[in-house]
């Protein structure tokens, strides 16, 4: 992708590695604040959390698992540092 592409389509996520402009940027994070500050969100990500970033492999984990799993905790990665991106933009406003 050339430098005249990438001004177009925005700025590279610095939460998931994806091209798009700040203005999405900030609608995602303050999606994933809205959606995640409330009782139920909170529960599902305690939920997320636990089968995923909590949760330990043995010695014996075969690649695939750990794969999966490493994918999995990414995911949940990405939705708390939104959340708090989105916590941040909703407090300067």
């Amino acid at each position: 992708m050339n430098k005249q592409q990438n001004e177009t389509i925005g700025i590279t996520s610095k939460f998931d590695g994806y091209p798009r402009g700040k203005d999405d940027e900030d609608t995602i994070s303050l999606n994933m604040h809205a959606l995640f500050n409330t009782p139920v969100g909170k529960e599902v990500l305690k939920y997320l959390r636990s089968i995923t970033i909590e949760a330990v492999h043995g010695s014996a984990v075969t690649d695939s698992v750990l794969r999966h799993a490493e994918g999995s905790r990414f995911i949940v990665g990405v939705i708390e540092r939104r959340i708090v991106h989105g916590d941040k933009i909703a407090r300067e406003d």
